[in-house]
């Protein structure tokens, strides 16, 4: 069987942005993830799917070189995240830009100040030029003119946006999204979407995105991952997806509940080795 990750297409590299290999990942003796094979190409919208412990957001902590693998390797942009030095992962972090799925902007902090953290962080910029490129980015963003006010006085799309403009002030090849649809209204969902679209074709960046929206996976994302309990069910297009006979990614795209069974033994089994 062809792998799907095979098929996706290469617009300027033959190198993957993100190579995953074998990755697995316990909590305590649970393991998390089982082997996980996943790449990223140039150029490429991914979006990461998947029930509440499926392993997304665990998945892209390793990516976010946050957790290091118990088995396997993850390289960004070339790097080992788990065996680069300290300036290797400064440089790489550089390259990388994340919004998360609160925004995590600093309450004590204007919008613009906010968005200029990065370059006053990781740039010797004059705060002239750290002001102008802040305010372009939230000129992207849609939200210009904003920049004195605080993160308080935004609307949570808003907030979704400030965050974006300060994911993307350093002009990044890699973006990671984390559920940007969540906690907001429609519109302002598709806005995002058409937001997100616009930064791949106009800035040539890489995005992962992860969520459970299934509108915005399907209008976003030019391939999608679908994990359940740890596992890869499938890589493909949005039109592989939505056809797969997978029981699993059925009841996921349709909202069906899935049967929980109870294994006593099981049960009994993890009881006694957390006691031990």
């Amino acid at each position: 069987m062809t792998n799907p990750e095979s098929r996706i297409p290469n617009p300027g590299s033959q190198e993957p942005i993100i190579d995953v290999h074998g990755l697995e990942a316990y909590y305590g003796r649970r393991r998390i993830l089982h082997g996980i094979d996943f790449r990223v190409m140039p150029g490429e919208i991914r979006v990461i799917m998947g029930g509440s412990g499926s392993g997304k957001s665990t998945l892209l902590r390793h990516l976010l070189g946050l957790q290091r693998p118990v088995r396997g390797s993850v390289k960004l942009l070339g790097v080992d995240v788990s065996h680069a030095d300290a300036r290797a992962q400064l440089k790489l972090r550089r390259q990388i830009g994340v919004s998360f799925q609160g925004g995590a902007l600093f309450t004590s902090m204007t919008v613009g100040e906010n968005v200029a953290l990065p370059l006053r962080e990781h740039t010797q910029f004059d705060e002239n030029t750290i002001r102008i490129m802040s305010r372009l980015k939230l000129e992207v963003v849609n939200l210009g003119g904003f920049q004195d006010l605080m993160p308080s006085q935004l609307s949570g799309g808003m907030v979704k946006r400030a965050a974006l403009a300060r994911a993307i002030v350093m002009d990044p090849r890699l973006l990671f999204f984390d559920e940007p649809s969540a906690g907001l209204d429609p519109v302002v969902s598709a806005e995002l979407d058409e937001l997100i679209l616009q930064l791949r074709d106009a800035m040539r960046m890489s995005i992962v995105v992860v969520t459970h929206e299934l509108e915005s996976a399907f209008k976003i994302a030019d391939t999608i991952t679908v994990l359940d309990q740890g596992n890869v069910l499938l890589t493909g297009s949005v039109d592989e997806v939505k056809a797969s006979d997978n029981q699993r990614i059925q009841d996921l795209l349709n909202r069906r509940p899935r049967e929980i069974e109870v294994d006593i033994d099981d049960y009994l089994r993890r009881l006694t080795e957390e006691q031990a």
